[in-house]
């Protein structure tokens, strides 16, 4: 955990991410990185100076094997109030609409529901568990296909709802919050996305990966790039 604390204290000081008072919904997926995040928060919440309140917020989309009561166990267990969200996101998606790209489409929805929540339950921020390798292979998304040098910024302020997204884990590589969840046998609930390991991301991390194995240190000089771009979000 003192790894991931790092990781976590580094990005929440260096951009500013946490203020006294804040109410922060953890977007919780029962996935590595977002039980990672919330335990962060949560051990960070015992002695960071400016204090803060968090609550477990999951969006049920419907998929077969979506395990709300893993979530609610998890949550009790390191005592944070634990709240699912039902909603008809998979029908929408791959019943009615079919899509044959549905990542987009799918996220849309449960980012509106998941602020609606946020909202609703009187947050100020919403904590998204995107890690190092998330910036990295939006970056390549956005390049390669969107045609312009971007990525998600690590603290962004959404005007119409109010809420404030803040991404905790922007330093911590994959490999170590891997190398955490499995160190300390923490369980995690299986992908129940039908889509999971066929998406355009799943083949930027493939591209990425193959990059690596030429130059060793690439991760580091795109991220280092993209920390020193015009990107917005990323100057401190």
């Amino acid at each position: 955990m003192q790894k991931i604390l790092s990781y976590i204290r580094k990005a929440v000081d260096n951009f500013n991410m946490i203020q006294d008072g804040d109410k922060i919904a953890v977007a919780l997926s029962g996935g590595k990185d977002s039980i990672t995040m919330l335990m962060g928060l949560k051990n960070l919440q015992r002695f960071y100076p400016k204090k803060f309140n968090i609550i477990a917020i999951s969006i049920n989309p419907g998929f077969e094997f979506f395990n709300s009561e893993f979530l609610k166990s998890t949550c009790k267990k390191i005592g944070v109030e634990y709240i699912e969200e039902k909603s008809n996101i998979k029908e929408i998606v791959f019943d009615i609409r079919n899509e044959k790209n549905p990542c987009s489409l799918c996220a849309n929805l449960r980012r509106g529901i998941l602020n609606s929540v946020a909202i609703r339950e009187n947050c100020n921020k919403i904590a998204l568990g995107h890690n190092e390798d998330d910036v990295l292979e939006t970056f390549f998304l956005n390049l390669l296909y969107g045609g312009n040098i971007n990525t998600f910024a690590p603290i962004s302020y959404m005007d119409r709802s109010k809420i404030t997204l803040i991404r905790p884990l922007i330093y911590a590589p994959e490999k170590s919050i891997k190398t955490f969840v499995k160190k300390n046998n923490i369980e995690i609930m299986p992908k129940c996305c039908p889509m999971d390991g066929s998406s355009k991301r799943e083949n930027m991390k493939k591209l990425i990966w193959e990059f690596q194995k030429e130059i060793p240190n690439v991760k580091a000089n795109i991220y280092g790039a993209i920390q020193r771009s015009n990107i917005k979000g990323w100057n401190k």
